[in-house]
């Protein structure tokens, strides 16, 4: 890598953001540099920080990189808590605001790793032309491609995973008509993230006739003594857990010391992971939570990582037990799905060679991780397929739900979706508030094929 690009890469971010580079105007490079941001957040986000670069670093050391062209990578210091979440892109506003206009020249692609930083960099990135990927996060409505062509919330968005669980309550329930007059209860930080479930849920209710409570907990969450009080007034059948960091075990805590079932508990993605339920001790036991990724290193991605990595003292993890937990698996998924939007990009412009935003938004919008995809990758089973298009920039809408036995995750149904009717229900409310996004910012969606 030349001298001059790695010294204009500095840094944005979050717990941990990652922004992959694009050469120089009219520069060619033999690297894809890679932004690594690390920051005061929970170390949830630097273990699937750990997850992603160790898979890129892998495919250095196994295949050199994408056709010849390896992935390198810089870390800078940045906060994700100043400024707002809104979408005003006022400069030094944002969360990473700074470093993001440091960045800007030279990024190809940013994961922003937090929901407040992904709504906030909304309006700057796509003027600057660069994909935000914000796999099972960031804003549900960004899925329609015709209005944020550079927002990418991969897999599943919240209102699929909202949605998802839905349909695990009435299968359990013995069949979705068995919700009329089922108590749900969502027990919810009182964040924008913490509300994304709410239109969701409360439209559904409409539907199947049950009755949604909402329960707002105010960050850090430990203290819920009042929320569970009035839980416990509401006698929910079942009870949705949307928290974050030492929120959820403290609910899980909670919930044993009031003895409410932790098996009609359902956790969203950012409260099944490791860190959600080890602090909890025996609270925790048979909580299900869902999962965009699998756990466990047996698939044969992982086992590479640990043979070109790990054997030589290599790899992000300093503690090389973490393999195969939650987190780092997920970052896997985002290493998997930015190599491959890498490698379309380059089989389409030309390989060898550095790609730029606008050719890896391209590269976004055609992947096709199907199951004979996923199982060259060594990674069948890790992930759900994934399919985007120009309109649709989620491409799957799939959840798994894993429980907790007391030692590990184990899985707790299939890969499965909201029923047919509630994800067409939903796509229909993505379509709305992204017309309703556009009209407010007198933006005109593009016509994508099809239209």
């Amino acid at each position: 890598m030349q001298p001059g690009n790695i010294l204009r890469l500095i840094g944005i971010a979050a717990a941990a953001t990652v922004a992959l580079a694009r050469p120089a105007q009219g520069q060619e490079t033999k690297d894809q540099f890679i932004l690594y941001w690390t920051g005061p957040g929970a170390p949830n986000a630097a273990g699937i920080a750990a997850g992603m670069l160790d898979y890129l670093r892998m495919l250095n050391e196994r295949d050199g990189g994408i056709h010849g062209v390896k992935f390198a990578w810089k870390k800078c210091q940045a906060s994700a808590n100043g400024g707002s979440a809104s979408t005003s892109g006022g400069a030094g506003a944002a969360p990473g605001g700074s470093c993001y206009e440091d960045a800007k020249d030279v990024a190809a692609l940013i994961h922003p790793l937090s929901t407040a930083m992904t709504y906030s960099l909304i309006e700057r990135a796509s003027a600057d032309r660069i994909p935000l990927v914000s796999v099972g996060y960031g804003r549900p409505d960004a899925a329609d491609g015709r209005v944020f062509p550079y927002v990418f919330p991969l897999i599943s968005t919240y209102w699929d995973q909202a949605a998802a669980m839905l349909r695990y309550i009435g299968e359990r329930a013995g069949g979705m008509e068995k919700l009329r007059g089922k108590r749900i209860a969502l027990l919810y930080q009182d964040s924008a993230y913490g509300k994304e479930a709410i239109p969701v849920l409360s439209a559904l209710a409409g539907t199947y006739g049950y009755q949604l409570s909402t329960v707002a907990v105010t960050s850090p969450g430990d203290e819920q003594q009042e929320q569970w009080q009035r839980i416990g007034k509401i006698r929910p059948d079942w009870l949705i857990l949307w928290g974050q960091g030492e929120m959820n075990p403290a609910a899980l805590q909670y919930a044993a010391r009031e003895r409410f079932p932790r098996s009609r508990m359902l956790g969203v993605w950012w409260a099944g992971s490791e860190a959600d339920v080890v602090p909890a001790g025996s609270a925790a036991r048979g909580f299900v939570a869902a999962a965009f990724n699998a756990p466990g290193d047996a698939f044969p991605v992982i086992r590479d990582i640990r043979r070109f990595l790990y054997a030589d003292g290599e790899g992000e993890l300093r503690d090389a037990s973490r393999i195969g937990s939650v987190y780092y698996n997920r970052g896997v998924v985002y290493g998997i799905l930015t190599a491959e939007a890498v490698r379309l990009a380059q089989q389409h412009f030309g390989v060898g060679k550095s790609v730029t935003g606008e050719q890896v938004r391209w590269g976004l919008e055609h992947l096709r991780l199907d199951e004979a995809r996923l199982a060259a990758l060594g990674a069948m089973g890790l992930m759900p397929p994934v399919e985007t298009s120009c309109a649709d920039h989620a491409g799957s809408g799939l959840v798994r739900f894993i429980r907790w036995n007391g030692k590990r995750w184990e899985f707790a149904s299939e890969w499965m979706a909201a029923t047919p009717q509630d994800r067409a229900a939903i796509q229909r409310m993505a379509v709305e508030s992204a017309n309703a996004y556009a009209k407010g910012k007198g933006l005109k969606p593009r016509t994508c094929p099809g239209d």
